[in-house]
C-alpha cells in the first residue's frame, strides 16, 4: 500500500503560497524564456510538448498501481474478517494461531509470576474470579485515543458510541469508474444511531491539468463525501441544545429560548463541508479540506492495515523513530538550501517534501522577508516542531524545536 503514496495528496498540499514566491520565479523564468533565440526557443517547446506526453504516460502509470492495489485489497480481506471476527469474539483463535514468541511478555509474565506469589497471602479465599473478556474490548477506540491525529478529533461524548465499532474496511473504486476509495466504519447494534456502516468516499484525479500539465504529480484528492447518520432521538453529539434568555423590546418580558447548535465530535467527519465548483475555497475551508484529505489517506495507508500495532502501541514507536529521521533530512535539507542560495521557496518546498507522512506535518513554517542574491537579503526561517507530541528525552528532535537558520 505504500506504493501509491502519491494519492494522499489533496488540493490543500499545492495551496502554500509565499510571499514573493511562486508568482515571482514564473515571470522570471517567462522573461528568460523570451531571451532565448527562436531557434532554441522552438525547440525548447518541442521539449515541453515531450514532457506532457511524459506526464500523460504517468497518469496511465498511476491508474494501473490504482488498479494492483485493488486487487491486491481483495487478497487482504480474508486476512482483516479474520481480525474482526477475533475483536468482536465471533472467533476464539486456536492455540496455534496463538503462538508468537516475544521476549518482553516473558519478562512481564515473569515478573507477574513474582507479584502473585507474594500477593497470595493478601488475597481473600472468596474473593470473585475475573471475568474474562470477550474478543479484544474496546479495540479501535483504543487506536482512536492513541493516535495523535484521531484523538485531536475525539471527544468525551465520541467514547461511548466508538466502543461499538467493529471494523473499518477500504473499498476501491471498480475499473472503469472514476478513481476513489471508500472508507467503511461498522458498528454492532447501538443504542446511538441505526446506521450498520457510516462511510465516507473520497474522490481521486489521475490526469494533467490541461491549464498546468507540468504541475502533475501523481493522483491527488479532489474530494470527499460522507454519509447521513440516522441518530436515534437526543442522541446526536455532533450538535448541541443551548438556552438563551431573550428580552422583549415592547412588554420587557424574558422568554427562554432553546436552539441546538453545532458541537464537536468525531462523526463531524461524515458530514465534510462542501465547496461550491465554481469558487475557489478560502483558507479556513482550503486548510479543513487538506486535513480532511490527510486523516482519510491516513486511515488507508496506516490505520487500517496496520491496526494490531496501533493498539499495542508498537506502531506508533516506528512513527517517532521515523519523525527523528526526518529531522535530520530537515537539517540536511535546509544545509543543502543554504550552501546552495536557493530561494526562500526552494527552501521551503525542499522542507515540506521532507516530511512524506501525515503525523510529521504538525509543525509551522514561518517566512520573513525574501531572498534576494542581487541585494544579499537575510532570510529568517524559523521553524517550530509541536512539542506535545515529543517524548521527554528526545533530544534529537528537541534540538529541533526552535532552529533558525539565516540563509544569505
Amino acid at each position: 500500500m505504500e506504493a501509491n503514496k502519491a494519492e494522499g495528496r489533496g488540493k490543500g498540499d499545492h495551496g502554500m503560497q509565499i510571499p514573493g514566491g511562486p508568482l515571482d520565479r514564473q515571470d522570471s523564468l517567462h522573461n528568460m524564456e523570451s531571451l532565448l533565440p527562436k531557434a532554441v526557443k522552438r525547440r525548447v517547446y518541442a521539449l515541453k510538448k515531450l514532457q506532457v506526453q511524459c506526464a500523460n504516460i504517468e497518469a496511465k502509470f498511476y491508474e494501473e498501481v490504482h488498479e494492483l492495489e485493488r486487487k491486491y485489497a481483495g487478497l487482504y480481506q480474508p486476512l482483516f474478517d479474520k481480525r474482526r471476527d477475533v475483536v468482536t469474539a465471533t472467533v476464539e483463535p486456536t492455540d496455534e494461531d496463538c503462538e508468537w514468541h516475544n521476549d518482553r511478555e516473558e519478562e512481564e509474565e515473569l515478573a507477574e509470576e513474582l507479584k502473585k506469589k507474594a500477593a497470595v497471602e493478601e488475597k481473600k479465599e472468596d474473593a470473585a474470579p475475573e471475568e474474562d473478556p470477550k474478543g479484544i474490548p474496546e479495540f479501535w477506540l483504543t487506536i482512536f485515543k492513541s493516535v495523535d491525529m484521531l484523538s485531536d478529533m475525539l471527544q468525551e461524548h465520541d467514547e461511548p458510541i466508538l466502543k461499538h465499532l467493529q471494523d473499518i474496511q477500504v473499498k476501491f473504486s471498480e475499473p472503469g469508474q472514476p478513481m476513489s476509495f471508500t472508507l467503511e466504519f461498522h458498528f454492532e447494534p447501538n443504542g446511538f444511531f441505526n446506521n450498520a456502516v457510516l462511510s465516507k468516499v473520497y474522490k481521486m484525479k489521475s490526469e494533467p491539468d490541461d491549464d498546468e500539465p507540468f504541475s502533475f504529480e501523481g493522483p491527488e484528492i479532489i474530494d470527499c463525501e460522507g454519509c447521513q447518520i440516522d441518530w436515534h432521538k437526543g442522541k446526536d453529539v455532533t450538535v448541541k441544545t443551548i438556552k438563551k434568555k431573550q428580552k422583549h423590546k415592547g412588554r420587557g418580558t424574558v422568554r427562554t429560548v432553546t436552539k441546538q447548535v453545532p458541537n464537536d465530535s468525531f462523526f463531524n467527519f461524515f458530514n465534510p463541508i462542501k465547496v461550491s465548483p465554481d469558487g475557489d475555497p478560502d483558507e479556513d475551508a482550503e486548510f479543513t479540506l487538506a486535513t480532511d484529505f490527510e486523516i482519510g489517506h491516513f486511515f488507508r495507508e496506516r490505520i487500517v492495515p496496520r491496526a494490531v500495532l496501533y493498539f499495542t502501541g508498537e506502531a506508533l514507536e516506528d512513527d517517532e523513530s521515523v519523525r527523528v529521521k526526518h529531522t535530520h533530512t530537515f537539517r540536511h535539507t535546509a544545509n543543502a538550501c543554504y550552501n546552495m542560495s536557493e530561494s526562500i521557496e526552494s527552501v521551503i518546498s525542499s522542507l515540506i517534501k521532507s516530511f512524506p507522512f501525515p503525523q510529521l506535518c504538525m509543525w509551522c513554517v514561518f517566512a520573513i522577508g525574501s531572498c534576494n542574491r542581487m541585494c544579499n537579503t537575510v532570510v529568517l526561517l524559523s521553524v517550530q516542531f509541536e512539542e506535545e507530541e515529543l517524548e521527554e528525552g528526545d533530544e534529537e528532535v528537541r534540538r529541533g524545536l526552535d532552529m533558525n537558520i539565516f540563509i544569505c
